[in-house]
């Protein structure tokens, strides 16, 4: 008799202990060059965005977010389509993706934000996944999961400890851990430290004298005509024999606020905290004299928190326009408040997205501000002395532009740039001179228009490029046609100065000069990033204030880029207007302010 004993059983034993195909490294590889190939040409994409400055920054922006979109909907589909995984391991990394996304958006600060999820966090979350299942190929499928979940959490627990602090010019963020101080939460330290509380105006209010404008003052934005121009200040243009010295540097609240000097006085805006201010300072030592505060805070995740506008002195006054529509008059020599309006209130405007932006133009008893508001209440006037409603305007629903006197054929006119075009209204009653439509779609234009001659007015902004109006007037009929529209110059938010028919300034970040009788572009090569334009009358000096805080002195040469010298002014990303008032010129930024003396030329 046989006895029948079962074989099977030990091979059935092994079988049953091997690991599954799930956990075993074991059968044909995953192909990973789709993913890597997504993965470096996204990160190629950006890199060209990153250099290439000729792009409107719009445009920068949204390519910059449609490559991390269209880069994540790739690897998706990638990933779901593979065949090689199977569904569960498909879904467990994409659930956690998602869910790790939303975390971070709720538990990161407010300057990350969703945006910088897609910036920020998409890229790293990509790369990190592909590297991963590179490096894990022959580990159990256990181990590969587990690993991936883990880096995948990891990327957005480290993005949620990043704190952006704005972008530059390019669209590149400045980033910090998030524990880290801001340069506006060192300066209130700074401040608190040296016992420095907000000043009271009224002690000096009882004993100042009134201010009152001088030859060779800087009274706004841009100057006595806010044209960007000096006519009161020649210099030694040596650079390297005498260079400009130090005379004092301190720290200063954010804002892109410019600076107003008259006499020994120096007015500009900063943030403090939740409260906005607009401050005195002595021009000889840097030290603050008045300030006075409004409970307003504004902040938006590209340009940062603080006031945008630049204070405008007027006969013994100054007005101020804050990133939330508080518009002042103030007494500026002690900083009494003479009057206030709630502009944001009392257009019904929306809320920009980089905040009010206009300067105040005074022309004779009205001072002037873009509202943005419906219907005729984009550009709104109060009377100087009272701050009663004058008139309101119709200019278009969205500008970071300023109002801009000129005469035209004999009239005083005040134009505005907005995103539907020019407007030209009277400015003792707001009536509707003439207009030049051209529709932006909602795009940003910051740059003033600019009268050329008597009847000619330059529009410049990055989209619609350079343009010279034909204005004229036939009785009470005035029209307004191109003459020319180029494409080669375009300022975006930094701006150009005119020098014998020709244009000096911003083709984006590049520095270019641009013939105004034919529309052709002389030259373009100074890599100043977006930075600001001054221009010394005298001796047709440029003084270029970088994108990186460095003071440039150009000739005005039509035929090339002359540079004369430079240094490094300011530290940091610096987008405000300098001024040069007495041979001394102003610069800040949003975090520091100094003032360097000029040798004068001889003679001057």
């Amino acid at each position: 008799m046989v006895k029948i004993t079962s074989e099977a059983a030990p091979d059935d034993h092994v079988s049953r202990s091997k690991p599954s195909p799930a956990d075993s490294p074991a059968g044909p590889p995953l192909r990973l060059w789709p993913p890597v190939l997504i993965v470096a040409a996204l990160w190629i994409f950006m890199g060209v965005l990153n250099s290439a400055l000729d792009l409107v920054i719009s445009t920068n922006f949204m390519l910059k977010a449609a490559g991390s979109v269209v880069a994540a909907l790739a690897f998706l589909i990638w990933w779901l389509a593979s065949r090689r995984i199977t569904w569960s391991d498909k879904l467990l990394p994409l659930v956690v993706a998602a869910a790790g996304a939303v975390a971070c958006v709720m538990v990161s600060l407010q300057t990350l934000g969703a945006l910088g999820a897609v910036f920020v966090g998409v890229p790293l979350v990509l790369s990190v996944w592909t590297v991963w299942l590179l490096v894990s190929r022959r580990l159990s499928g256990r181990t590969r999961r587990i690993g991936l979940v883990v880096a995948i959490l990891l990327v957005w627990a480290g993005v949620s400890l990043v704190r952006v602090d704005g972008v530059d010019g390019r669209m590149m963020p400045s980033t910090h851990w998030r524990w880290t101080p801001t340069a506006e939460e060192l300066y209130l330290a700074e401040r608190a430290r040296a016992g420095e509380a907000d000043v009271l105006a009224a002690p000096i209010a009882a004993g100042a004298e009134p201010l009152a404008l001088a030859v060779g003052d800087w009274p706004g934005f841009r100057g006595p005509d806010c044209l960007g121009e000096q006519n009161h200040a020649a210099i030694v243009t040596n650079w390297n024999d005498a260079p400009p010295k130090l005379l004092w540097k301190r720290h200063i609240g954010p804002a892109w606020s410019s600076i107003v000097v008259i006499g020994g006085r120096l007015f500009t805006q900063e943030q403090r905290g939740e409260d906005e201010a607009t401050v005195c300072l002595d021009c000889a030592t840097g030290i603050e004299l008045w300030a006075h505060v409004d409970r307003a805070r504004f902040w938006d995740g590209q340009a940062g928190a603080g006031p945008r506008a630049t204070p405008t002195f007027h006969d013994g006054r100054l007005y101020t326009f804050g990133a939330t529509a508080i518009l002042n008059c103030l007494d500026a020599a002690g900083g009494k408040l003479l009057w206030t309006r709630d502009v944001l209130k009392e257009t019904g405007a929306p809320w920009p997205m980089w905040g009010f932006s206009s300067s105040p133009l005074v022309v004779d008893d009205v001072v002037i501000v873009f509202a943005g508001g419906p219907d005729d209440r984009g550009l709104v006037a109060y009377r100087t002395l009272s701050g009663d409603p004058a008139w309101n305007a119709a200019a278009g629903p969205i500008s970071y532009s300023s109002a801009q006197q000129v005469t035209l054929a004999g009239q005083c006119q005040v134009l505005l740039l907005s995103d539907t075009g020019v407007v030209a209204v009277d400015p003792s009653s707001g009536k509707r001179l003439w207009q030049y439509d051209v529709n932006g779609h909602g795009v940003w234009r910051v740059v003033q228009p600019r009268p050329f001659d008597n009847s000619q007015v330059l529009v410049g902004s990055e989209d619609m490029g350079l343009t010279l109006l034909d204005v004229r007037h036939d009785g009470i009929v005035w029209t307004a046609a191109p003459r020319w529209v180029t494409k080669e110059m375009r300022p975006a938010f930094n701006d150009y100065v005119v020098v014998d028919e020709v244009a000096y300034g911003f083709d984006k970040g590049l520095f270019c000069a641009t013939d105004l009788a034919t529309s052709k572009r002389l030259w373009k090569k100074g890599r100043y990033g977006f930075g600001q334009v001054l221009l010394l009358t005298p001796q047709n000096l440029l003084i270029v204030l970088t994108e990186r805080g460095e003071a440039v002195l150009l000739a005005a040469n039509r035929e090339k880029l002359e540079e004369l010298g430079r240094f490094q002014a300011v530290s940091g990303k610096t987008w405000n207007h300098p001024v040069v008032v007495r041979n001394r010129l102003y610069v800040r930024n949003d975090t520091e302010m100094a003032a360097y003396e000029l040798t004068p030329a001889e003679g001057s």
